[in-house]
């Protein structure tokens, strides 16, 4: 099978520029690519792993990826898929987030010598004379065909303002820059940067008359239609600290049975036999495909060791052992005690299983709510000093554990 198809049948590609071009570019030879990555925040998230496993299906066949790091575009924001303006952050900041995303991206992509390549557009953005943007870039952009952009229309209606406006700009500017730096000619992203994408090829063809093409790869969505990596509690982050191995590995297990081929295909490696193998259970069967899901995502980000250890308390956890020592874990301090306890919707908002008190005493009036196995529906329910000191579990619904201790 070759890339163009396997990326294919692993539902990866959502729509090119010139699939023939595009499907050759991959197939026959050595092309440079390029992801963008604006460092809005400092660690990447599940809607960004995407992207990497994109990436690193290329590299594998040879061809050489640059991430591109928004050091420029990020002062910005992108407004596709927004429905306000992005919190404007500073250089330190931005600074700060890109040194979090190579981190991250190393575990998938080899950034050694002569492999792929780190770029920062604030290297060309940030000194530009803006008379001369225009004259040399402006000049090639109908605002017109800019307005009637899927990654504008929904901000219109609320307002869209100038600076954002020329996020299409730069973006395609990149193109451009990186096209001259490091003979980059194929722009890749998710299916919401599709007008972005068209304005660098066409940006390319009109300057230099060059060859250059774009693809779009297909966001992970559930069977509901929704963007894949949220939870109540926010986005699942690759960050250890954000979001733990062991919850990291959860939200995998327990992923729709609708959705746990579709998410086998985009985001593993796993050969494709073996997928279509699994595609023909259904049920309680699904299982062992979900856990074979968490655990090759939880090795790619974070892992051997810590794969295996979010494994084996899962099972534990799931076979009603009480082996709790993997689970993620909050200690108290004494003084988060009073008269030697501490209300369970303090604690739950503690331990992050609720964001806020309102939220755990919804969860706990549904009766959603379990300790040690026992459901609680007192919304006044304290866990004394005694049960915190052996170490308390707490259960949010069927499959979400957290430990409790002082």
């Amino acid at each position: 099978m070759t890339l163009f198809e396997e990326l294919k049948a692993r539902n990866l590609v959502a729509q090119t520029t010139d699939e023939e071009q595009v499907r050759k570019l991959l197939d026959e030879g050595e092309c440079t690519f390029y992801i963008g990555f604006d460092p809005t925040a400092d660690s990447l998230h599940v809607g960004h792993f995407v992207a990497m496993v994109v990436m690193s299906h290329m590299q594998r066949h040879g061809h050489h990826p640059i991430a591109l790091f928004g050091g420029g575009t990020g002062m910005i924001g992108d407004p596709s898929g927004k429905t306000d303006m992005r919190k404007m952050l500073t250089k330190e900041t931005i600074a700060h987030n890109i040194d979090c995303f190579v981190k991250q991206m190393s575990r998938l992509i080899d950034f050694g010598e002569g492999k792929a390549r780190m770029v920062n557009n604030g290297d060309w953005l940030l000194n530009l004379n803006y008379i001369d943007f225009l004259r040399e870039v402006g000049v090639h952009f109908s605002v017109n065909r800019m307005l009637a952009a899927e990654c504008y229309k929904q901000r219109l209606e609320r307002g869209l303002s100038f600076f954002e406006l020329n996020y299409m700009l730069m973006q395609s500017y990149d193109f451009y820059m990186l096209n001259k730096m490091y003979g980059c000619n194929l722009e890749l992203g998710g299916d919401d940067q599709w007008s972005n994408i068209i304005g660098g090829v066409e940006l390319l063809r009109r300057k230099e008359d060059k060859k250059a093409y774009g693809m779009t790869f297909n966001l992970l969505l559930t069977s509901e239609g929704k963007k894949m990596g949220k939870t109540e509690n926010g986005a699942v982050w690759l960050d250890p600290e954000k979001t733990s191995p062991y919850d990291f590995y959860q939200y995998w297990r327990n992923v729709d049975d609708a959705d746990v081929i579709n998410c086998m295909r985009m985001l593993t490696f796993v050969p494709l036999e073996e997928i279509e193998a699994y595609a023909k259970l259904e049920g309680s069967a699904l299982n062992p495909v979900k856990e074979r899901l968490a655990y090759e995502l939880t090795l790619l980000i974070h892992g051997k060791e810590e794969a295996e250890k979010a494994q084996n308390a899962a099972r534990a956890l799931f076979g009603g052992g009480k082996d709790a020592a993997d689970m993620p874990a909050t200690v108290l301090a004494e003084e988060d005690l009073i008269d030697g306890s501490i209300g369970l919707l303090d604690a739950m908002v503690k331990c992050g299983l609720a964001p806020s008190k309102g939220e755990a005493r919804r969860l706990v009036q549904q009766g959603g709510v379990s300790v040690d196995d026992e459901k609680v529906t007192d919304i006044a329910f304290r866990i004394p000093a005694e049960k915190l000191t052996a170490g308390a579990v707490i259960r949010k619904g069927k499959k979400v554990y957290h430990k409790i201790s002082i």
